[in-house]
């Protein structure tokens, strides 16, 4: 009995070639390229609305620039929030980049600064409620106390916290493993650093432009991290 079966394309010994891999670092570049410069556009729109005076330490002064520069306050507070979601993403991609170089100082930054940003959404929600209130007629001393019971109370401390150590400690860290692994230029190593440094001298200072200033140069800093991520074979 004679059997027959079906034709097959003949055998080379080697296998088909595979599609070309999905480049899992694209959105994590991504996120690196534009996080940063969502914080470059809030604290610019802050040191503008502060740039006669005032500021959002009390209630009172919150609700204040509020009242003047309503626009503004919604722009800052989005752009805020928009970059403390990428922080997350452009966190990863630093880790990714180091590839386990400096993995102690690399892990710690990459979990405080993540978790600082997220602490930082949670911070900026409350921008809304503030502009809300200015926007109403209302009991402003009321007002203001509400705000700042809203941020001393203790249950609520720790979000606060949290955030300055992942803004400054944080991403301090991070600068100091891409320096340590050699993962980019040692300039744009010191451009990352530069934000903690120059945001703790604009505190003292009291000028919200060496925020600005700080931001713009982690934002390159951070940017070539994000060529070197897609230039890796990883």
């Amino acid at each position: 009995m004679e059997t027959s079966l079906p034709p097959s394309a003949p055998s080379t010994g080697s296998p088909a070639p595979a599609d070309p891999p999905v480049r899992r670092s694209v959105p994590l570049a991504l996120a690196l390229f534009t996080a940063p410069w969502g914080f470059v556009a809030a604290n610019g729109a802050y040191a503008w609305a502060t740039r006669a005076g005032g500021d959002d330490s009390t209630g009172a002064g919150a609700l204040a620039l509020a009242a003047a520069h309503p626009g503004l306050d919604r722009f800052a507070t989005v752009a805020a929030m928009l970059a403390s979601l990428l922080m997350v993403p452009a966190v990863l991609g630093v880790t990714r980049l180091l590839a386990g170089r400096s993995p102690r100082l690399g892990a710690i930054g990459a979990a405080l600064t993540g978790a600082g940003y997220i602490c930082y959404f949670g911070i900026n929600c409350s921008g809304f409620i503030t502009v809300a209130m200015a926007e109403h007629a209302g009991p402003t001393a009321d007002y203001a106390a509400v705000l700042d019971s809203s941020q001393s109370d203790p249950s609520v401390l720790w979000v606060f916290l949290l955030f300055v150590l992942g803004n400054l400690v944080g991403t301090l860290l991070l600068g100091l493993a891409l320096l340590r692994s050699h993962a980019i230029p040692l300039w744009a190593g010191a451009m990352v650093i530069a934000w903690p440094v120059l945001h703790v001298t604009g505190l003292i200072a009291g000028s919200e432009w060496f925020e600005v200033t700080g931001a713009v140069l982690q934002a390159v800093g951070l940017a070539v991290a994000g060529l070197r991520l897609l230039a890796s074979p990883r």
